[in-house]
């Protein structure tokens, strides 16, 4: 087998072993310069997210699961879509609070949800 052969065998084989190990996709919402505020959860955004999926919800694994729907949240410089899922509240008397985005000074902001 020729040398460029060889090298070209390579190159496909070192890129099908990383395609096939798999790996975290971000998806890129529409254009925008995101700053971080000093409120720790809150994103300011100069776009908002892409429009939200439609998810189908799958039944619960138990009574005392709550479904938290997904939503597009701001992490490693792009919008990304965060999946809906079942989870236990951490202790009793917990309720989970959803993502959000609002205006505040005349900025849009992403404020991250969680168990409260």
């Amino acid at each position: 087998m020729k040398k460029s052969c060889l090298i070209k065998f390579g190159i496909v084989l070192s890129i099908c072993s990383v395609l096939g190990t798999g790996c975290a996709v971000g998806v890129r919402g529409p254009g925008g310069e995101v700053a971080v505020s000093t409120d720790p959860g809150v994103v300011y955004a100069d776009s908002e997210p892409p429009p939200a999926y439609a998810e189908t919800v799958p039944v619960a694994p138990g009574a005392d699961f709550v479904w938290i729907g997904g939503a597009w949240v701001w992490g490693g410089g792009r919008w990304g879509w965060e999946g809906g899922r079942w989870e236990r509240p951490p202790h009793a008397g917990m309720r989970f609070v959803p993502h959000r985005y609002e205006y505040r000074g005349g900025r849009r902001v992403f404020v991250r949800g969680g168990w409260r």
